[in-house]
């Protein structure tokens, strides 16, 4: 995901006027998209304080007698707001709580590199169980239903496996399986494409590297990162088309929030090495909830294997898993459609008891 941040930052540093008056023609035309007139609609967002510090919390949907979905973005650092013109149809049959971790995005913005205090995993996961619960107040519901992508699968499996009193049901996408830092499929993916392509340089600067991603500096960690996605054709067209996309047309951010965006996940990539740590079997697989894996099929930064490996030793109430075509990482995102299905086919019902179509 930090790959982005060349490419963005070069479009960011001097736009010329022809270019920033299309964006504000299309920022126009996405941010009506985005209004929601339903009589039981909610459409709110603010600073809310969280772990000591303002974070940033949006509240969208068309019927608050909805699921209400509380999501984890990954990065770390990438808040998914940007991509809310592209989950719009979610919000007909959920209620989407989105969180800005504190070092992402608008809660970054909000007080700078030094207003974000402790930055840890144990910190996120102690401010996700804070959101969790303002959602609950503010929506009257006793369980909502977690979703997590990327980097913010680490924090969500931890939620779900030790607050099922919290959670209807766990969803992980784009779903990190670090194992303790014995995961290698992707590290050994990247190498073949290096060498099969002809790209020595990069090939060495990889091989240099420790096969253990645990021994990693936080820049080899965003180094190793953008290559995967930059040598992989799938995954750097979805950078190009859905993440850059996004974030260039936001109707959420401005040219500055945009800026602060990409600082906030060079600010937060520190913490990329403590994840790379955890060992997922070892702190369990038992789950009291429904458990849901629906993974890119072509993801090569998290591939699907380990996930499915994981998967297939879970136990848990109910649990099920589906690979999206033609997607990479952001399979969510790049196919948000079709992710939806997912959730009203196999999710919805779990937790409702009720069969529903889009």
């Amino acid at each position: 995901m930090l790959g982005v941040i060349a490419t963005a930052a070069a479009v960011l540093a001097g736009p010329a006027a022809g270019v920033l008056g299309y964006r504000q023609i299309k920022r126009t035309v996405l941010a009506k998209r985005l209004r929601i007139t339903t009589p039981n609609g909610i459409d709110e967002s603010g600073y809310v304080r969280i772990g000591g510090i303002d974070q940033w919390i949006s509240i969208r949907g068309e019927d608050r007698r909805n699921p209400v979905i509380v999501e984890v973005h990954g990065g770390p650092g990438a808040s998914n707001l940007i991509f809310v013109p592209r989950t719009r149809e979610w919000e007909r049959h959920f209620t989407v709580v989105r969180w800005d971790m504190r070092g992402a995005g608008k809660t970054f913005a909000r007080s700078g590199p030094d207003g974000q205090g402790e930055l840890s995993l144990d910190r996120l996961y102690r401010d996700a169980l804070d959101v969790t619960e303002h959602a609950r107040t503010r929506l009257g519901v006793d369980r909502v239903l977690l979703v997590a992508n990327s980097f913010g699968t680490v924090i969500g499996l931890r939620l779900a496996r030790n607050h099922p009193e919290l959670y209807s049901a766990y969803v992980g996408t784009d779903q990190n399986i670090n194992a303790g830092g014995r995961e290698r499929a992707a590290h050994h993916a990247l190498l073949e494409r290096l060498e099969t392509a002809g790209k020595r340089k990069e090939l060495a600067r990889v091989t240099a590297m420790s096969a253990d991603p645990s021994a990693w500096t936080a820049h080899q960690w965003t180094d190793y990162s953008k290559l995967v996605i930059t040598s992989d054709p799938l995954s750097y067209d979805t950078m190009k088309t859905v993440v850059i996309r996004s974030l260039w047309f936001s109707p959420l951010h401005n040219l500055r929030g945009l800026r602060q965006y990409l600082k906030g996940m060079t600010f937060s990539e520190r913490i990329a090495p403590e994840a790379v740590t955890i060992d997922e079997w070892a702190e369990g697989t038992a789950f009291r909830i429904p458990f849901f894996v629906f993974q890119g099929e072509s993801d090569v930064l998290t591939p699907p294997g380990p996930a499915l490996r994981f998967f297939d030793d879970v136990s848990a109430p109910v649990k099920d898993s589906a690979l999206i075509h033609d997607a990479s990482h952001f399979a969510s995102f790049r196919h948000p459609g079709r992710f939806l299905d997912l959730l009203l086919a196999k999710v919805r019902p779990a937790i409702t008891g009720e069969t529903t179509t889009r």
